[in-house]
């Protein structure tokens, strides 16, 4: 693994791409394996069981087994209901355009996302119903973007554009997402420091935000990319160094914002070891609109699966790994204690071990059910599944003090 013998400039590099999430995941999964990890045991012969569990999920929830990738587009349907295709007939006809337009559709939503809370929920004017975590805060920020949320010129064609976002703030958060004392939201003014951030970068960054907007992104990878192909890591080291600016008290090294890459102090030289969540998220996220663009996206299982806390929490719920201490249950970490550390860590290594195992059950090949799909079909559904079984609301084994910008 990467240590002190590169230059401090060299690691930053490394650090930000998903190589680094993958190798530094698997060291802390080596000393799981040999029992030297102080919050976590590892118990690999659960892992079958794991594997059968979610294969099982995918069959009742993609029985033709044609499972699209992990990606925001998914939250978008409530009830059976495609909000976003219901409202498709609104975006531009230029295909390059519509790809901007599904661009920034997709990170503001993932960037407002990062878990709701259990006391959160958003009435969906539509239907009445009240509809909480990923699915409340999806059908929110798709509401917001249509009604022009992230336009500075309101007689101008859909988009999200720096100078708005740059002017964002929590009030507006308040107004879309239904925010009152009677409904708060974790993490409500991280989520629009985000924006604002953005809109900031935005401005600041022409070179990756050709045209003043969010959108630009998709200029800039259709200008690094191959003809009609675009590698997966050419999206996620887009999004890595495009909107590395924006993620609030991280760590700095050389200049560079590490974005979420946190400590531990199990990994040698520097201890860092970075997951890029959200980054990986938006990433996953932006393979459609690049898809209809008539780009096909190449080496996709070069990305991780996601270190968050329903592939995680499945992983604890179903044996696979047990606390050390029962008693951390019950209590409230931030993102950086080692005991999260090390959770998301063994949850990437879990990830790759236990794809195969899926893909086996399910007779597929790892070409035609990429993570991507193993993710959608799959952990993150199997991880709700499990949560909703054991604990009323279905929340997390482990409770997460989020400010808005991690989970």
């Amino acid at each position: 693994m990467k240590t002190t013998e590169v230059s401090a400039a060299e690691e930053a590099d490394w650090l930000l791409t998903p190589d680094a999430v993958r190798e530094r995941a698997g060291f802390l999964f080596e000393l799981a394996q040999n029992g030297k990890l102080d919050h976590f045991r590892l118990l690999p012969e659960k892992l079958a069981d794991a594997a059968d569990f979610v294969a099982a999920t995918i069959r009742e929830n993609y029985p033709d087994l044609k499972v699209p990738p992990h990606a925001r587009w998914r939250h978008f349907v409530f009830e059976g209901t495609d909000r976003f295709a219901a409202r498709s007939h609104l975006l531009p006809s230029d295909p390059l355009e519509r790809a901007r337009v599904e661009c920034e559709i997709a990170i503001t939503s993932v960037l407002l996302d990062a878990g709701a809370g259990a006391a959160w929920a958003y009435t969906d004017p539509e239907t009445g119903k009240s509809v909480g975590r990923s699915e409340g805060l999806a059908l929110a920020s798709l509401a917001m973007f249509f009604d022009g949320a992230f336009l500075s010129d309101p007689a101008a064609p859909l988009r999200a554009d720096g100078e708005r976002l740059a002017g964002f703030a929590e009030d507006d958060l308040q107004q879309g997402f239904q925010i009152s004392d009677a409904n708060p939201l974790e993490g409500a003014e991280g989520r629009a420091a985000l924006l604002k951030r953005v809109g900031d970068l935005i401005i600041a960054r022409p070179d990756h935000f050709p045209g003043g907007r969010l959108g630009g992104l998709v200029d800039f990878m259709i200008g690094h990319a191959g003809d009609k192909t675009i590698p997966a890591n050419l999206i996620v080291l887009t999004m890595l160094h495009a909107l590395g600016r924006i993620w609030p008290d991280r760590i700095i090294l050389e200049g560079r914002n590490l974005g979420d890459t946190w400590w531990h102090g199990k990994i040698p030289g520097s201890g860092l070891i970075p997951f890029h969540k959200l980054s990986q998220w938006i990433s996953y996220s932006l393979f459609e609109p690049m898809e209809r663009l008539g780009y096909a996206i190449t080496e996709q299982d070069r990305m991780t699966g996601l270190a968050e806390y329903r592939n995680g929490g499945l992983f604890l719920d179903l044996g696979v790994l047990e606390l050390t201490d029962s008693s951390s249950a019950n209590t409230a970490f931030a993102p950086g204690d080692e005991i999260i550390v090390e959770w998301r860590a063994l949850t990437i290594a879990l990830l790759d071990a236990i794809a195969p195992l899926v893909r086996e059950r399910l007779n597929v090949s790892a070409d035609a059910f990429p993570m991507a799909a193993v993710l959608e079909g799959g952990t993150w559904a199997a991880g709700r599944k499990i949560a909703k079984s054991k604990r009323t609301g279905g929340p997390p084994p482990l409770n997460i003090v989020s400010d808005g910008s991690v989970f």
